[in-house]
């Protein structure tokens, strides 16, 4: 007789009966790497309202930075001491009538 063949029947037979009687000899383990990134990337993307809503704060961002950006403008030129040149009385001129 084979020592390890008898190793290995008195192996299974030992799982044979855990089976029968409900015994449950096994140890939780933690997913692995590949299987987390797997389960991670499945069907979560971000929906058409998601998008658009950050599509809607973004423009609305875009205007305010555009309106600061020209009071900007206009806070220099009004702040100037010097007499403006002729484009940047026109640029004052346009900016008020746009701002206020």
């Amino acid at each position: 007789m084979d020592p390890s063949n008898l190793r290995s029947q008195s192996s299974s037979y030992v799982g044979l009966l855990h089976s029968q009687q409900g015994f449950v000899d096994v140890e939780s383990r933690p997913e692995g790497v590949k299987a987390a990134k797997a389960k991670r990337n499945t069907g979560k993307g971000k929906s058409v309202a998601e998008i658009a809503t950050v599509w809607e704060m973004k423009k609305d961002d875009l205007v305010r930075k555009e309106r600061l950006s020209r009071l900007a403008i206009l806070d220099t030129l009004l702040a100037k001491t010097q007499p403006l040149s002729e484009a940047e009385e026109v640029v004052k001129n346009k900016l008020l009538a746009e701002l206020f």
